[in-house]
């Protein structure tokens, strides 16, 4: 189990013998004030109303741990300001906070972030979120509005990496160093600062990490943009125009640290001790599909699907010893229907024609169509093929799809058996900055027949019905889609945040209710709206789909779901979509899944399958390897852009038990086009891009080495070539690849049994991600080991990585290394010197080894004996 000590939170750098401190210094600007425990209540209540009659207060936090007043030092009468000038002279003599706002800065850590930070934007303390060193951010506006859009200072000189919408649905990555780079529809921003580096391990020289994190404000969303004059702007929209706000306090949170990956989960869990809306990735229940190979019907058939053809798709799989565990039936099984055309009536048939459109389909009903139904009983329904599914086939879990409101049309109005829900047609109101991102929205077919909207009221009512309906089938989860159309739909009913929040409620207490494996995955749902109240989905779709027939899309794939992941990640697992292990860059993807931590699915046609492919990401029993934790580019790949800017390969990383996994890839030559709002191919100068590897690529190695005083050496095995290399601490490994190229090392932490005598396992070296297959590891040394006979090639090099390997010609036992291995297929390991046995079980079996390079390879034939989990090992050395 990896654990989370490297994600711990920090102690805040502040002193709390004092009353209080300000965070914003300049003259004349609003000042945010937090008050601390010890401040003494009746003195301070006493010189406070002797000076602030008068001041205009712009709002108050209906939370009292973060209660703040906002005003002009203009407005403060002589008492107040005594107070001001006394705490300013404190303020020099004290340890100032890591993150805060001085003289129109803000500084983090010493160094400055933003400049030009305008008077009517509001500072307030972190505290009472948790031991965390950050503010949260607000603005003070003149007038009451719907939306409002502020600068909040100037970003120049800083590298970052932001999340943001490129569509309604999905969020991409951008790279930049200046504010003007910072796209339209920004929800994650991480920035690093250019002094320092990571590897000094005083603070003071290292690089800073600052996250920030637009958020959700009483009815209002927050998002970030840049302008041209490279000011980085704060954007506040409720989506309902009778939905009015002037005054905001907490509307994005900044957080910083020197480690990026625990300086974002601790601003995520000090929001989320903030919000109160949502739970994180590692407080959810996974469900269990995702230990498990599945299929999903879509790309194998889109609405098409039938009963007949999910049958055959899972019998073409087992076939080839591959089988699927679950499967999901997409898009295709529902009843539904266009609205009627009223005689005389044709003013919606002669736009649609004018636009090219298809009539919009509706839900008209929670059961399954005829495709579904049984021949000679239509009354079993959908039941019948999820017991084919389950009773023949072996399948352990069936999922079907459907959207948020039911499907994409929403339900239709007035018919019979949906009349409970109360759905009236809505037609979506789009924010400006998915507009301009994504101008086809406005002759979108939604946009122009709009939606059949379940009135809020009764989402739970329909939710229960529906999922009701399919678990008493068989079903075990659902495929909830088209998510982020909700923040489109709230005007009139209290706006974009509260119209979510109401259905997310639904949704969590349905699925809870008829899902006990908490099984749902969210899609088309990247909308900070519906992000900040998850508190029960636990899987999440990571990017726009996977596009078979649309060769520009395959490394823009790769990597938005593992830049997407760095922010989608702390709230849910990342699943990276299905791929065809028939296509020309099936390796490309599978690897990529392999590797993600998230479900692995295909959805082949049936017939049309690699199995050879597959059986590098399946094992006989459908399970699979999956790594521990959403899977991330490395700590050197944050601020690159390896889809954009013709030098850089795109490194993934994350943990097994045991072991890292990295993979390598060249995204080079496509990305999202912004000026053309779609995705382009762009001229690559170098046909072939040369990187490294190191071990510290893996964020965690360190977790994995099961020696307190490791040297930070690591076995590093090549999956395409099959090369084993043994990596000395901070040594650099080159590789090179071309487009669509991509290569998988595993990194094993090297074990000095005693001198001369190193290993490290390295699992199935068969498989995508081979550590996963270490289930458990543990070393015993012989103490009365007699080791002054080695032989004379070994040279004293205490790590065991000479280049010569040893024997103990003694032939005394100097340690033993005992493994737990799921699966079957062949187990690789590095040995310094030869193994003196090696058994499985009670049974020895030869081995190879090869001593040029310490692998030590034997075959796993088959699968654990029935009722064993593992394979029991044990290498003598």
């Amino acid at each position: 189990m990896v654990s989370n000590t490297c994600y711990s939170s920090r102690v805040l750098a502040i002193n709390r013998s004092l009353s209080f401190f300000f965070l914003h210094s300049k003259s004349n600007q609003h000042r945010s004030l937090q008050f601390f425990i010890n401040f003494s209540k009746q003195n301070f209540q006493k010189r406070f109303n002797s000076g602030i009659s008068g001041v205009g207060v712009s709002r108050v936090s209906p939370n009292p741990a973060l209660s703040v007043l906002s005003f002009k030092r203009s407005d403060l009468k002589p008492p107040l300001k005594k107070l001001y000038k006394e705490e300013e002279e404190l303020e020099g003599m004290t340890i100032k906070p890591a993150v805060r706002i001085a003289e129109s800065k803000l500084i983090v850590k010493n160094r400055t972030i933003l400049t030009g930070v305008p008077e009517n934007v509001i500072a307030t303390s972190g505290t009472a979120s948790g031991p965390v060193e950050g503010v949260f951010l607000g603005a003070v506006f003149d007038e009451v509005n719907s939306r409002h859009v502020v600068p909040i200072g100037t970003l120049r000189d800083v590298r970052f990496m932001s999340c943001f919408r490129f569509k309604l649905w999905w969020m991409a990555q951008k790279m930049g160093d200046q504010g003007k780079d910072i796209p339209l529809e920004t929800q994650f921003l991480l920035v690093e600062t250019k002094e320092g580096s990571h590897l000094d391990s005083t603070e003071e020289n290292q690089i800073v990490y600052t996250v920030f994190l637009p958020l959700i404000e009483g009815s209002f969303r927050a998002v970030l943009q840049g302008n041209q004059n490279d000011q980085l702007e704060l954007c506040l929209e409720s989506g309902d125009a009778d939905t009015k706000a002037s005054s905001f306090t907490h509307s994005v949170f900044v957080h910083a640290g020197t480690d990026p990956f625990s300086t974002i989960t601790e601003a995520i869990r000090a929001v989320k001790l903030h919000l109160k809306t949502f739970r994180q990735r590692h407080e959810k229940k996974l469900p269990g599909i995702i230990d498990y190979f599945g299929w999903c019907t879509w790309d194998a058939f889109y609405q098409d699907v039938t009963q007949e053809g999910v049958e055959a798709g899972l019998e073409s799989l087992a076939s080839g010893g591959t089988p699927p565990k679950f499967a999901i039936i997409d898009d295709g099984w529902q009843s539904v229907g266009g609205d009627p055309q009223e005689e005389g009536n044709s003013s919606s048939s002669a736009d649609q024609t004018e636009t090219k459109q298809q009539p919009l389909l509706r839900l008209t009903g929670i059961k399954e169509n005829e495709k579904f139904q049984k021949k000679d009983d239509p009354t079993v329904g959908i039941k019948n093929i999820v017991k084919i599914a389950k009773e023949k086939h072996g399948l352990s879990y069936v999922y079907v799809w459907h959207a948020i409101t039911g499907y994409w049309g929403g339900i239709r109005p007035g018919v019979e058996e949906m009349e409970g829900y109360g759905s009236k047609i809505r037609y979506p109101m789009i924010s400006k900055g998915v507009v301009d991102n994504e101008p086809g929205w406005k002759t979108d077919a939604i946009a122009v027949q709009g939606l059949g909207l379940v009135n809020p009221k009764n989402v739970y009512k329909f939710y229960n019905e529906l999922h009701s309906y399919l678990a008493a089938a068989g079903i075990d989860g659902v495929k909830v889609d088209v998510q982020c159309i909700l923040e489109t739909l709230g005007a009139g009913l209290g706006g974009r945040v509260e119209l979510t929040r109401q259905y997310h409620q639904a949704l969590d207490a349905s699925v809870s209710r008829n899902f006990p494996d908490n099984g749902i995955i969210a899609c088309m749902s990247h909308n900070t709206d519906a992000l900040y109240c998850s508190k029960q989905t636990a899987v999440v779709r990571a990017s726009d789909d996977f596009y078979p027939r649309d060769p520009v899309s395959h490394t823009i794939h790769i990597a938005a779901v593992a830049y997407n992941s760095v922010f989608l990640g702390e709230f849910m697992q990342p699943d990276w979509d299905m791929f065809h292990s028939l296509h020309p860059a099936a390796e490309y993807h599978a690897s990529a899944r392999a590797i993600s931590g998230g479900p692995l699915y295909v959805s082949d046609a049936p017939g049309r399958h690699n199995y050879e492919l597959l059986k590098k990401l399946v094992l006989p029993d459908g399970s699979i390897l999956r790594a521990r934790l959403p899977a991330r580019p490395t700590r050197d790949c944050l601020f690159t852009d390896p889809a954009r800017d013709g030098v850089s390969l795109l490194k993934i990383w994350n943990m097994n038990k045991y072991t890292g996994v990295l993979g390598v890839y060249n995204c080079q030559g496509a990305a999202w086009n912004s000026a053309a709002r779609k995705n382009t191919f762009h001229q690559t100068k170098i046909e072939s891009l040369s990187g490294h590897v190191k071990g510290c690529d893996v964020h965690l190695i360190m977790e994995a080495s099961m020696d307190p005083d490791w040297t930070g050496d690591c076995a590093v095995y090549c999956h395409q070539t099959g090369e084993l290399i043994i990596l000395p601490y901070n040594a650099a490994m080159p590789v090179s690849l071309k487009v669509l190229e991509h290569e998988i090392f595993t990194l094993t932490p090297i074990k000095l049994l005693a001198p001369g005598f190193s290993f490290a396992p390295l699992g199935l070296i068969n498989m995508y991600n081979s550590g996963g297959a270490i289930e458990g590891l543990k070393y015993e040394v012989n103490d009365g080991a007699n080791l002054s006979e080695l032989d004379v090639g070994y040279g004293g090099d205490s790590s065991g990585l000479g280049g010569v390997r040893v024997e103990n010609c003694s032939n005394e036992l100097v340690g033993k290394v005992c493994m737990e291995i799921k699966g079957c297929g062949n187990f690789g390991a590095y040995s310094s010197a030869k193994p003196r046995k090696c058994t499985v079980g009670s049974s020895e079996v030869e081995f190879d080894y090869q001593s040029s390079t310490g692998l030590v390879k034997f075959s796993l034939e088959n699968l654990p004996e029935e009722g064993q989990k593992v394979h029991v090992i044990e290498v003598e050395l």
